[in-house]
């Protein structure tokens, strides 16, 4: 689960972790007074305004139509306000969003840690995040930070530097003793620095998230360490854990016809084929896409509709993958190990006739218990439903059909 920056830094700050102050508002009135609030306890002088979207790339990014930047420095209150009103309600085009952009419902209005007048501050680069291949979380960081990680991971691969963490004892001091020291830091900013990793670990530890990413991290003029921006993602399996962080949803965020296939108990993921693929089972669906590509077709989605595919079920996620109109022909690949076949088959009977008249044919291919039943039940709906016993068989049909 993606979190907005001011969501994030609201978690980095509760254990211990330095950030850059910031209110969030939804109305240009609301950055206002968020503006003088922060003037009055933090004493800034100018703000910075950015958009709250999840997306990557937003100080490069256009509100479409305009010169406006998604994160721009306010100088006075009324530059606040003004930016604000540029923002708030239009649509944000970035690298990541493509150009369909993303609407912005929410800004931050931050304080300004890039002290005016003082000498440049340094900006670093830091991530926390699972290393697959050894089972460990890493530490990512570099002395180049505000950039893509991508480009200097590309250009300049030596200026990146991993920390792996033992799951077994966690962090050690000298690992952030050590990473601090690679940031060439010295005196007070290296001891900040130590702190600033070991709570920025127990703060990735603690909440089961999946990744922290921290760009720029900033080292001031004055040697404090501070995230001035944070990309924050949950692992969702364990939001069963953190009640109160899954409560920071934003669902205005995510892909509507995902949201609701999650509000039904169906695990559904949009991809950019046309062929529907209703599968009960994970590693089934990953199956089912392949062949449907080694047919020559493209899936158009990961739809499991779990272990009950009953007719309820079965209809929703017809009309979850009817949704996509790219979609030619849909797939059902149903294995009956604890579910019956033929219950399946009358599901899907059923829910053809409730939906009324679908305009796509439906490839069905049901193995397992009952499967003859199940296949006896296809052939004689009368329906614009066809049958197939071997997967293969099941894609090269749906193949076909799409030439015709």
């Amino acid at each position: 689960m993606n979190l907005h920056e001011y969501q994030g830094k609201e978690i980095l700050k509760s254990f211990g972790v330095g950030i850059q102050e910031g209110i969030v508002a939804e109305t240009p009135e609301q950055a206002l007074k968020a503006a003088i609030q922060l003037q009055k306890e933090t004493g800034t002088g100018w703000w910075v305004v950015k958009s709250q979207i999840h997306a990557g790339g937003r100080g490069k990014g256009k509100i479409s139509g305009t010169d406006q930047s998604g994160v721009a420095l306010a100088k006075t209150l009324d530059d606040v306000k003004r930016i604000s009103e540029n923002l708030l309600g239009k649509v944000l085009v970035t690298i990541q969003t493509g150009p369909q952009g993303k609407k912005v419902n929410k800004v931050l209005v931050a304080q300004d840690v890039y002290y005016p007048g003082e000498s440049k501050p340094k900006e670093f680069y830091m991530s926390v995040l699972l290393n697959r291949s050894s089972g460990r979380n890493i530490i990512m960081y570099s002395t180049e930070g505000g950039m893509d990680i991508e480009a200097v991971a590309e250009k300049t691969p030596h200026l990146i530097f991993k920390e792996e963490i033992d799951p077994k004892v966690g962090i050690q001091p000298f690992q952030a003793r050590k990473i601090a020291f690679n940031l060439g830091l010295s005196g007070n900013s290296f001891k900040e620095m130590t702190r600033f990793v070991m709570a920025l670990y127990r703060a990735y530890d603690s909440i089961d998230a999946s990744m922290f990413e921290i760009n720029p991290l900033l080292k001031t003029s004055d040697d404090k360490i501070i995230a001035v921006d944070a990309k924050v993602n949950l692992d969702e399996n364990a939001l069963f854990r953190h009640k109160d962080y899954e409560a920071m949803r934003d669902k205005s965020e995510e892909d509507p016809t995902e949201v609701e296939a999650g509000e039904h108990n169906l695990n559904y993921v949009k991809l950019d084929g046309n062929v529907g693929c209703m599968v009960n089972g994970a590693g089934l669906a990953m199956a089912t896409m392949d062949i449907i590509k080694l047919a020559g077709g493209e899936p158009a989605n990961f739809l499991d509709v779990g272990g009950t595919a009953n007719a309820a079920r079965v209809e929703q996620a017809f009309r979850i993958i009817l949704k996509d109109p790219n979609v030619k022909a849909i797939l059902v690949n149903i294995f009956g190990g604890i579910v019956r076949c033929d219950r399946v088959a009358q599901g899907i009977v059923d829910a053809y006739k409730n939906i009324g008249n679908i305009p796509v044919p439906i490839i069905v291919r049901l193995q397992g218990t009952n499967a003859v039943e199940a296949k006896k039940i296809i052939d004689d709906s009368g329906l614009k439903v066809f049958s197939a016993i071997q997967l293969k068989e099941a894609a090269d049909l749906v193949n076909q059909l799409l030439k015709k």
